[in-house]
């Protein structure tokens, strides 16, 4: 199974406490995180994004999308980077989770990633035939 580990920010002092550790101790310990997962077999992928002030939110909340650029939104509602494992289970995602070096303030939410299991009522879709194709060429 696929697990996406979602970094969140959850306050303002959690940033300034993230301001107070120098930046190569911190590359050094997700470093060193990410090698584990490494090691382990189980990272698929995973990557930190950029301030939110460089991004941009599409709504559509209306018939025409809107487009806001950042910042945006409040600190808790924006994430700060993810990680992609392939593992047995939940619990086995939580573990590594908690492994991750992160400090308070913040915040991992853990999501399965659904597969084509999660729509086998709908396996005779046009789209869910060609999703599996195109996992296929992309080498998922």
């Amino acid at each position: 199974m696929k697990y996406m580990l979602i970094m969140r920010v959850i306050n303002d002092a959690a940033v300034e406490a993230a301001k107070e550790i120098p930046f190569e101790e911190m590359i050094n310990r997700m470093g060193a995180y990410n090698e584990q997962l490494i090691n382990a077999g189980v990272l698929l992928a995973g990557e930190g994004l950029s301030d939110a002030a460089e991004g941009a939110v599409v709504d559509f909340s209306s018939d025409d999308p809107i487009v806001t650029d950042g910042p945006y939104g409040e600190i808790h509602e924006l994430f700060n980077g993810f990680w992609i494992l392939q593992v047995a289970s939940k619990e086995e995602a939580i573990q590594w989770a908690r492994r991750c070096p992160l400090g308070p303030g913040t915040k991992l939410e853990i999501r399965r990633v659904t597969d084509e299991s999660d729509f086998a009522d709908f396996a005779d879709n046009e789209y869910i035939q060609k999703e599996v194709g195109w996992r296929e060429e992309l080498g998922q």
